[in-house]
């Protein structure tokens, strides 16, 4: 699937392929979706940043992260709009807008309108297109020795 948007990390689909493993370059890069319920990530409630699985840009952290019940690790928000770039879906048949990298271009998910207040909106996020990152551990990389 191409688009008209030029990422700002560029690599071959063979690089990818290679960086990724297959199952994780099937969803990133062919933009397929894990069985609900089976993702790592989706009984995780630690404090902290949902990375994507690609190129690390921070996409989402632990505090817009709620219980949707519908099998994939779900957000209110991304951590910056402008990291992520939402694209018109009409693949199997409906109507979505899918949920991308913006620095990669690597399929994330899906957003739909029915999440909690204030938003409203429920980003439905693949476990294996993402990356957790806990609060503890970013803040000790973080600083300075």
């Amino acid at each position: 699937m191409k688009h008209d948007v030029t990422p700002e990390i560029e690599k071959s689909e063979q690089e990818w392929r290679s960086q990724l493993g297959s199952e994780r370059y099937h969803i990133l890069r062919e933009a397929g979706t894990e069985a609900p319920f089976s993702g790592s990530l989706l009984q995780v409630s630690d404090d902290g940043t949902y990375r994507c699985g690609a190129c690390g840009q921070p996409l989402f952290t632990s505090d817009t992260k709620f219980e949707s019940h519908c099998g994939w690790p779900s957000f209110t928000r991304p951590e910056q709009q402008e990291n992520v770039r939402l694209l018109e879906d009409y693949s199997h048949g409906m109507h979505r807008t899918e949920v991308r990298c913006k620095r990669c271009d690597s399929h994330l998910g899906h957003v739909f309108d029915d999440g909690p207040s204030p938003e409203g909106t429920r980003y439905c996020i693949n476990s294996r297109s993402l990356d957790f990152t806990p609060s503890h551990q970013s803040s000790a990389s973080d600083s300075s020795p």
